[in-house]
């Protein structure tokens, strides 16, 4: 920064704006900012360089020096109101975050923010930050120390009753309890959010995040046809806002391919919401849907190798996958041992291109849940196909009649017992 400070004038501001190069015009906003003025009309003017400071630094990738700008801005924020305080440290931590390859810094920026807003007694503003340093602690899979910095900010939020910011942090907790498996809490921290926001005006941004994680746990509980209802309402928000997150509600609404509607898949790529979004992400699951109304195994592991960062790198859909890979597997294992009654399991696994240890646990698996009769004969190796016993009806028309006679058997004993007294 140099020494010698500029006037905080709209000619400073566009003076910066006018300048050759970045690193130029950043050095003119540091003089502006040194000024030490703290007239109305120059503090003004000090907020407009600080945002236009903030954005040169983001498209410059100086993620480190608009750390230490924050950390130098601390004098300042004393002279401003605490609301625009707020914002202002708002957007410099999101202007980092916008910067790739800076997850630990941010957490530790947060940190240092969190330390601050309590020693200056900023509440609102520290529960915002811990908020967002929960999300990032999320991110980075530091789930236990996630969940006990939610669990007591949640305690402290519901006493002063910000509704709009009790709505985020229940929703990050059910996204947090979701990734650690627990569907019960996860569900009941939604309910919590749907109730906040029931009661409020939500911006339609995160109305579809709750769209969105709702569709995603009722997915998780194979209630597909639900949950392609909660993507298509997310869908709808985030297209509306121009939102990148429309293009994975959209990837999600092709669940229908979990309840067989995988013909469908091609109508909602081909229409004029799902035409804008026309990219790998969609073209992944044009291909699964393809592979599962051929029933080709074949053609879902081509599939699954093309487009491994779209499917396999994407845990909600590679779970969902998983399932579905297992469905294909047994229903085209069923179709080809339909016509014996005893082959050899080396045979199938040449059939159905596959291992044949692989096919060799899939049959035993499907045998033990009964999806069909049958053996393994494995010093021979081969499969022992039984027909279906049919059921004898002489068993339950003898049990109906059991029954009967010992319902007269009582009526008789109630009549018995009225004539004796």
């Amino acid at each position: 920064m140099s020494s010698s400070y500029l006037p905080a004038t709209t000619d400073s501001i566009a003076q910066a704006l006018e300048a050759e190069t970045p690193s130029e015009a950043i050095s003119i906003l540091y003089r502006v900012l040194e000024n030490p003025s703290s007239a109305p009309d120059a503090l003004r003017i000090k907020e407009q360089a600080i945002t236009n400071l903030s954005d040169l630094l983001r498209q410059e990738n100086q993620a480190e020096e608009l750390r230490s700008f924050l950390t130098q801005l601390r004098p300042f924020f004393v002279l401003i109101p605490k609301a625009k305080t707020a914002k202002i440290v708002r957007g410099i931590i999101d202007d980092v975050a916008k910067i790739p390859g800076t997850s630990d810094l941010q957490i530790s920026l947060c940190k240092e923010v969190v330390q601050w807003t309590r020693a200056e007694k900023r509440t609102f503003l520290r529960q915002q930050v811990e908020a967002k340093l929960a999300a990032l602690l999320m991110e980075n899979k530091e789930y236990p120390e996630a969940l006990n910095l939610l669990s007591g900010l949640i305690k402290e939020v519901r006493r002063l009753d910000d509704k709009l910011l009790l709505v985020d942090i229940n929703l990050l907790e059910s996204k947090l309890h979701f990734s650690l498996r627990n569907l019960p809490k996860a569900k009941a921290s939604l309910t919590s959010a749907r109730t906040a926001a029931n009661a409020i005006y939500v911006p339609p941004a995160q109305q579809g995040n709750i769209d969105l994680q709702s569709g995603i746990l009722h997915a998780e509980e194979k209630d597909y046809k639900t949950a392609y209802s909660y993507f298509f309402e997310a869908f709808e928000a985030f297209n509306a806002l121009e939102d990148p997150r429309a293009v994975f509600s959209l990837k999600y609404m092709l669940c229908k391919i979990m309840v067989s509607q995988a013909d469908d898949v091609a109508g909602i790529i081909s229409s004029k919401a799902g035409l804008q979004y026309v990219g790998p992400e969609l073209d992944a699951m044009k291909a699964v849907a393809d592979a599962h109304s051929k029933r080709s195994l074949k053609l879902f592991e081509i599939a699954l190798r093309d487009f491994q960062a779209q499917l396999e790198e994407d845990p909600i859909v590679h779970r969902h996958l998983s399932s579905l890979y297992d469905t294909l597997l047994e229903q085209n294992l069923c179709r080809l041992i339909e016509p014996f009654s005893r082959v050899e399991i080396a045979h199938i696994a040449e059939l159905i291109e596959l291992p044949v240890d692989h096919v060799e646990k899939k049959l035993s698996q499907m045998i033990l849940d009964k999806k069909f009769a049958g053996t393994l004969d494995q010093g021979a190796g081969c499969l022992v196909i039984f027909d279906d016993p049919k059921a004898d009806a002489i068993y339950p028309a003898t049990l109906e009649t059991i029954s009967n006679i010992g319902k007269v058997v009582d009526s008789l004993y109630v009549r018995s017992a009225k004539i004796m007294t």
